[in-house]
């Protein structure tokens, strides 16, 4: 349900851009940053410069950037050090140290957290520190995405001029928001007072500007003039005030003082620009504004209640023990299989009936339904009695035929709820599908189509073509990259909840026999819904080293974006013909892909790709048949799906638009427009 207009909005307001070039340029130097006052409930009804964020000190060009601090209150889905700063862009292991806490340690819920972040003067004159944040439903809006999601730290009015490309009143799931946060930088006057950080902190029922300062041990006329308040100014939640110190903050400031008493409530509510009542005190009516807030909070938490409560189509996948392990999940031969999937003796037969019940237990009745449920001794016909010449070497799948037809039976030990719940609820040309399955003492054996041409990997890194030698050509690898990108575009995106893979790579990958790719693998896959913030945490890391995203490795912390890392590697892979970890030929130690290639791709002392080192890059099979200009734009995005920062990696949309350009490009690409020497190709 769309979240209710505050009302009394007029039907339209100044272009964003307009506006703030206009406060731009009518901006004073000041010392001194004016107070919101509530003014941030109008969203359309004012365009106040107290909305739109702290004003700059100096000019943007010599206005220095500084350390600052947010604060904010601990709520589900963001409970962790990890998934708060994933929300304000700061650092887990920053975020960690300020509160003195473990990066995934829970946080009580309430419970204040500081949040260092770095705060900087932008070109329209105000100090901010960007996020982003992608709309997660159906009617959430600017006000709920800035008073609840960030409960104060950044307007409503901000985020319309921050994000001009958007339809304010009708934001779509899915649409990707600058989010600019509220921080400041000391004016000199303070500065020369010995002032070394200005933290933001986030106004609640019940605060008072003394009590704010006692809990900072500042001086409580600082934080008044720090603000431009009198004290019988009234402060309202959902703002920020903000806190000069000369030191920064320590988490023994955040600890929770017993609750004072209630105040009485006041005969009137004071007006904005201030009054002569105790307007010190939060009132509990803070007007309109606020009664609207608050709707629209019952709204939206209403709505995401429901969210959780919704069936998951994608599993969890793995084990709630404790701590963190990193496992190698596979061999560069995997053929489509998990290597936990283990190796047993069978020597009867199950009914499929048993098999029926054994999985509606696991709660996929719809998909034993829709899927054909083998006999044991039909897939024991089927691969010659599991025959070690039918198996894929290092993996548990064995290569069958049934009634007439190729296929691959992988055997799983375990719970394959997840992976079968999944695999049964989507449907695209780019994932392997799922046909049949049998469940027999214990292990359940899938029944997937077959891919003809094996696994990636091994026409990247182990001679490709059953051994034959073969090699992809450049039309070939783009059709791939194009393909894989298909795929995980569609489990992020359209699929319901978005599904993150976790276990991508190019032994993941399988080729039929058109090369054509085929992600599998979805026993580690999860779901990542709207409730959870669009990330969660896991203290139980898998995967396989040298696909595994910096913050999932050192945090646990799981997004889309994990996907685009692992993504990013095999676009490396494609375009060198390395393996994502290697033998580094000087030393023979071991060396990561992804960490060795911006070295091996970058100019010197510059940004962007160079030509000379793509050529020097690129898998010499290819023999230089290839456009060096698309070659060029393969290795850009490969550099940025592998950031090390998360919010650097691009979207898998995007990632699947750029491949699109490339892919067509190729297709109308002829090598014999620049002759018949391959070589010739690498200079162009």
């Amino acid at each position: 349900m769309p979240s209710p207009r505050p009302p009394g909005l007029p039907a339209a307001a100044l272009p964003p851009l307009l506006l703030l070039l206009l406060l731009a340029a009518a901006a004073p130097a000041r010392g001194q940053q004016e107070y919101e006052a509530n003014k941030q409930n109008a969203c359309y009804a004012t365009n106040a410069s107290s909305v739109l964020g702290y004003a700059c000190n100096a000019t943007p060009a010599s206005a220095p950037a500084c350390d600052s601090y947010l604060v904010f209150r601990s709520s589900p889905p963001y409970t962790t050090p990890v998934l708060v700063s994933y929300l304000l862009n700061s650092s887990p292991d920053a975020v960690a140290a300020a509160n003195a806490v473990p990066t995934v340690s829970p946080l009580a819920a309430s419970s204040l957290v500081l949040a260092p972040v770095p705060c900087a003067c932008t070109p329209g004159g105000y100090y901010q520190h960007n996020s982003s944040y992608k709309i997660q439903f159906r009617g959430e809006t600017y006000f709920i995405v800035a008073n609840l999601t960030y409960q104060g730290l950044t307007t409503c009015q901000a985020l319309i001029a921050q994000n001009p490309l958007h339809d304010s009143r009708s934001l779509v799931e899915g649409d990707n928001l600058t989010v600019p946060l509220r921080c400041a930088c000391p004016s000199p006057a303070q500065a020369a007072r010995g002032v070394r950080h200005l933290l933001s902190y986030l106004v609640t029922w019940g605060d008072e500007v003394t009590s704010i300062a006692a809990r900072f041990r500042v001086p409580a006329r600082d934080v008044l003039d720090a603000n431009s308040l009198n004290a019988d100014q009234t402060i309202y939640p959902f703002t920020t005030l903000l806190i000069p110190l000369r030191a920064p903050p320590t988490p023994d400031m955040l600890a929770s003082p017993a609750p004072p008493p209630a105040p009485t409530p006041p005969q009137t509510v004071p007006a904005p620009s201030g009054g002569s009542g105790k307007g010190k005190w939060v009132g509990v009516g803070v007007g309109v504004g606020c009664g609207a807030l608050a709707l629209a909070g019952i709204v939206s938490l209403l709505f995401l209640r429901a969210r959780r409560r919704r069936r998951q189509l994608c599993g969890d996948g793995e084990s709630g023990r404790q701590g963190k392990v990193v496992l190698d999940v596979s061999s560069s031969a995997e053929y489509g299989a998990l290597a936990s999937g283990k190796q047993t003796t069978n020597t009867t037969t199950s009914s499929s009936s048993s098999a029926t019940r054994s999985l509606v237990a696991s709660d996929v009745r719809g998909a034993v339904e829709a899927l054909t449920v083998y006999k044991y001794s039909e897939l024991e016909k089927a691969t010659a009695g599991f025959a070690e010449e039918r198996q894929v070497p290092g993996t548990s799948v064995y290569r069958a035929v049934i009634n007439g037809d190729a296929a691959a039976v992988k055997r799983v030990a375990g719970d394959v709820s997840s992976e079968v719940g999944i695999l049964m609820r989507v449907n695209h040309s780019c994932l392997v599908r799922l046909s049949g399955l049998c469940v027999h003492r214990g292990d359940t054996y899938l029944v997937f189509e077959f891919a003809e041409n094996g696994a990636l990997s091994d026409w990247l890194h182990g001679g490709g073509g059953g051994g034959g030698g073969h090699t992809l050509r450049w039309r070939q690898r783009v059709q791939v990259a194009f393909d894989v990108a298909d795929g995980l575009n569609y489990l992020h995106n359209y699929t319901n909840p978005p599904c993150v893979h976790k276990n991508l790579k190019s032994s993941n990958v399988l080729l039929d026999a058109d090369l054509r790719a085929k992600v599998s693998s979805f026993g580690l896959a999860r779901a990542v819904t709207p409730a959870d913030g669009g990330a969660q945490l896991t203290g139980h890391v898998v995967g396989t080293q040298g696909y595994l995203a910096p913050e999932y490795l050192e945090h646990g912390l799981i997004t889309p974006k994990l996907d685009v890392f692992a993504f990013g590697v095999i676009l490396l892979e494609l375009l060198s013909g390395k393996e994502a970890a290697f033998a580094d030929a000087e030393t023979g130690e071991e060396a990561l892909l992804w960490e060795a290639a911006e070295e091996a791709l970058v100019a010197n002392g510059g940004e962007d790709v160079d030509r000379v080192k793509v050529r020097a890059f690129a898998d010499p099979r290819l023999h230089g048949d290839y456009p060096m200009d698309l070659a060029l734009a393969v290795a850009a995005l490969a550099l940025r799906c592998v950031a090390r920062e998360p919010r650097a990696r691009p979207a898998m949309d995007e990632v699947f638009v750029s491949l699109s350009a490339v892919y067509n490009s190729t297709l109308d690409w002829d090598p014999s427009d620049y002759g018949t020497s391959g070589s010739s190709m690498v200079g162009r």
